[in-house]
């Protein structure tokens, strides 16, 4: 296993930026000591800090403890300050107003109901940030309809996009631009390249193990980290993940654990909704392309004649 990030959930409402939702409620910082410790082990394991806001103001001590280590800050938009990395909207509600600010990666947790009524307004937003993640916190339980609906939503996008590009503007949205410009697989590593640090002092595979209620620990501050079964987070230990080229796929390691009971293995509904994205990107890709030169690196997004890696399993 090859850690390199290290994340720190500042208070038990620490703000999801994920598709899982913080079922806990009541604040309450991570006691100064456990901050205190997990800083030390991330200096000594020489990982790199991301720091997990709640939406209410740390005490000056905490921001003390916070600013001893190069990181990265994740707010919530309420309490969105001028030296934050990552800014989250729970809803589209929260963007109405908003002062977006330059050289700042923007995330909408969004309902698909809400997205398919809505979504003219991420396109509006397209031309104001930077880099926007839009990520749907209902993922499990989208149906056929809801599929037809959301690459609906990207056809959109990707006229939206082509316009932006044409005008000189080059902003970042995950689902469409990420496919774009990989050529591997840039899931969460989630258990292989990050692990979270949770108020009580234990770590955990990623936030949603601690927040939604229905997780494990995997070791604590005093005695170290305890994985059992390591090589079930990394993708050459992914039966169909491995073959998949929806490089953009976040591959959620707790959707698949809730989906399909296995960490490794994703369910229909994340695997169709990746090769939408997919899909949508080649079409972007190849409409950029028959203007002239561009991303004159990256190879061709072939077509495929499948939504979900499951359906051409023997293939491989």
């Amino acid at each position: 296993m090859m850690l390199q990030y290290l994340i720190i959930l500042l208070d038990e409402t620490a703000t999801s930026y994920c598709h899982y939702g913080n079922l806990r409620k009541e604040a309450r910082l991570m006691p100064l000591e456990v901050l205190r410790d997990g800083i030390r082990f991330a200096m000594k394991e020489n990982l790199t800090i991301q720091f997990v806001y709640p939406d209410h103001d740390l005490p000056q001590a905490y921001r003390e403890a916070v600013e001893s280590i190069d990181h990265g800050k994740i707010l919530p938009s309420g309490q969105a300050c001028p030296e934050a990395d990552v800014v989250v909207f729970n809803g589209m509600e929260e963007m109405n107003g908003f002062a977006f600010r330059p050289g700042v990666s923007y995330v909408l947790r969004v309902s698909k109901a809400e997205l398919f009524a809505c979504h003219e307004k991420v396109a509006a937003v397209m031309g104001r940030v930077d880099r926007l993640n839009v990520v749907l916190t209902d993922v499990e339980t989208f149906t056929e309809e809801d599929f037809g609906a959301y690459e609906k939503v990207l056809e959109a996008w990707v006229e939206k996009m082509e316009g932006g590009y044409l005008s000189g503007r080059t902003p970042q949205l995950n689902v469409l631009t990420d496919r774009m410009m990989l050529d591997k697989m840039n899931n969460c590593g989630a258990g292989e390249t990050n692990v979270t640090l949770a108020p009580d002092g234990k770590f955990y595979v990623c936030p949603a193990f601690y927040q939604d209620g229905d997780g494990y620990a995997i070791g604590d501050l005093p005695e170290g980290l305890d994985i059992r079964n390591p090589q079930l987070y990394r993708l050459d230990h992914a039966p169909l993940c491995r073959h998949c080229d929806a490089y953009q796929c976040k591959r959620c390691v707790w959707l698949n654990r809730k989906t399909t009971r296995e960490v490794n293995t994703p369910g229909h509904e994340q695997c169709v909704i990746a090769h939408l994205e997919r899909n949508a990107s080649r079409a972007l890709l190849n409409r950029m392309r028959s203007y002239g030169s561009f991303l004159p690196g990256q190879r061709e997004i072939e077509e495929i004649d499948y939504l979900d890696p499951f359906e051409v399993r023997k293939k491989w």
